[in-house]
């Protein structure tokens, strides 16, 4: 299984089967790193510049955003500055959804966790991530758990969860500004 610097897991032994399409990839299959970052690795932009900017691993001619299965194509992985950030707001394992609560600093209940990193004291791989609730987190840097474990929720995460929902309800029921700031001044002679 992959690790961290620090030895722990990150719950999976190929990060790429949870990559999905790289975040640089634009919908016509050109690589916005190369036009947008130029200046981080003028190299790999001069080579896309020369192809239009196309993508070195998407194959231009398909209508699939995933790399091709041709043997000969290149793979996310041979990209040196592929990127696949998770979007979805639940936890991978466990399907926890997020529920944030605006201008709240409460600890929020999903967190972002790094599939690759580092190797022997390399430079960083691609960074691959997904969205785990906190206690999957912590089962999967601190044990054998996997991200692909069949796991329900926690009970302390559905907890969390039904009461930030409950406070969310709260917020939402109707209060008229009459009920809500009376003091007692108000007199009901009319």
């Amino acid at each position: 299984m992959e690790k961290t610097p620090r030895g722990t897991s990150v719950g999976v032994d190929d990060p790429y089967e949870f990559a999905g399409v790289c975040d640089y990839l634009t919908g016509d299959g050109r690589c916005r790193y190369a036009f947008d970052h130029y200046g981080h690795d003028p190299e790999f932009a001069r080579e896309r510049a020369r192809e239009e900017y196309a993508c070195p691993v998407v194959d231009p001619e398909s209508d699939s955003s995933q790399p091709a299965d041709d043997a000969e194509r290149p793979t996310w992985s041979d990209c040196p500055h592929f990127r696949s950030r998770n979007r979805d707001r639940e936890c991978v394992r466990c399907g926890l959804e997020e529920k944030r609560i605006a201008h709240d600093d409460e600890r929020p209940l999903l967190e972002e966790h790094h599939l690759s990193y580092a190797r022997n004291g390399e430079e960083l791989t691609h960074e691959i991530t997904v969205y785990l609730c906190r206690w999957c987190h912590a089962k999967v840097h601190n044990s054998w758990a996997r991200i692909t474990d069949n796991a329900a929720p926690d009970p302390e995460a559905i907890a969390a969860l039904e009461e930030r929902r409950g406070r969310e309800f709260d917020e939402l029921g109707f209060e008229s500004a009459a009920d809500r700031y009376d003091d007692g001044s108000r007199s009901d002679s009319a």
